[in-house]
């Protein structure tokens, strides 16, 4: 199972936003590992069961994502060594653009600012929605501003991301900070996120439910009904991966994280029969109009870069994932920490 990497030095004091969510949140696990309390977590904790990702974690402060950035200006949040943005809006279904430019867009150049202007090491999330339909390949190698503006998101959500990484790429400060393409992440801590849960947790509750699981047709005709390929990366290589790029200073720009190998959506549900020890019962169901031109294919995360970087740790196999989740938080409602 995964193992969090070596870290040759340990952050001070660390801001998380999005830190009740779900990457967020495992992050700040990930960090009491290590022995690192010394955290204040921004967010926005609305309606949802997202408080309880906190529940079991060791912080110093909680404040508002709202009034974030002006804490940050008057000091009264005191000084960080590291901040990781991973606070965003990340449905891509999400119509409201103005909202998406403001959330995604404009609050994380803000906070870039004030990090660099403070001597903090800033990591953020980018998204593997900028690639689009990867028709354009979904290579971190080339993050001139140039080679940032031929890729095409197929949602807003991914263009809010796309704008930041080019602004960054323009400004000059991508040199300076990290920015993160994750792919298809899932695992604990996911629970709040409604119709952005990944395809493992709302599969259980299916299969949990009936026995079955529904997967979408392929409306095209070199994709065979469940073949539609995905690169599947379970939360805890996600803040391993994280958490070296934000700890190894002289990685800097953008790194794809992702398992670096594609699956079949029948693969991942294979895996998940097996660690739920039924038969496996598939029906497939057609892709809503509304997404159907929206959704990708196939996503195959090139990490070269991010094992250049030094990232030497073995991302954990998508069967052995799937098992871990299932028996270690799935099937009894737990959380990280937990």
């Amino acid at each position: 199972m995964t193992q969090l990497p070596e870290l040759a030095t340990l952050p001070t004091r660390v801001l998380v936003t999005g830190g009740a969510g779900f990457i967020g949140s495992a992050l700040v696990w990930a960090l009491n590992q290590y022995g690192v309390e010394r955290i204040v977590i921004a967010d926005r904790l609305g309606t949802d069961e997202k408080w309880r990702n906190l529940v079991p974690l060791k912080f110093e402060d909680y404040v508002d994502a709202d009034d974030l950035l002006t804490r940050l200006a008057n000091a009264s949040l005191g000084s960080f060594d590291l901040v990781l943005h991973l606070g965003a809006c990340s449905a891509t279904t999400e119509r409201d653009a103005s909202f998406l430019m403001r959330n995604n867009f404009e609050f994380t150049k803000d906070l870039a600012h004030w990090a660099r202007n403070h001597a903090a090491r800033f990591v953020y999330a980018s998204s593997a929605a900028t690639y689009g339909d990867g028709a354009r390949g979904m290579s971190d190698e080339d993050e001139s501003n140039g080679g940032l503006a031929r890729l095409r998101p197929l949602n807003a959500y991914g263009y809010s991301k796309q704008l930041f990484d080019q602004y960054a790429a323009r400004s000059g400060l991508l040199s300076q900070i990290v920015g993160l393409k994750y792919f298809n992440v899932f695992g604990p801590n996911e629970a709040h996120k409604a119709d952005m849960r990944s395809l493992v947790h709302k599969a259980y509750g299916q299969i949990a439910a009936t026995g079955r699981v529904q997967l979408f047709r392929s409306h095209r005709a070199e994709y065979k009904d469940g073949e539609q390929q995905r690169d599947f990366l379970y939360v805890k290589d996600a803040v391993a991966m994280t958490l070296h790029l934000a700890m190894t200073r002289s990685a800097n720009g953008l790194f794809n994280i992702g398992s670096g190998q594609a699956h079949t959506w029948l693969q991942l549900v294979d895996a998940l029969f097996v660690a739920m020890e039924r038969e496996r019962a598939v029906d497939f169901v057609d892709i809503p109009e509304n997404i159907r031109d929206k959704y990708q294919y196939f996503t195959e995360a090139d990490i070269t870069k991010l094992r250049g970087a030094g990232y030497t740790t073995r991302v954990t196999p998508l069967v052995d994932a799937v098992r871990d989740y299932v028996n270690g938080y799935l099937a009894n409602g737990s959380r990280l920490g937990s």
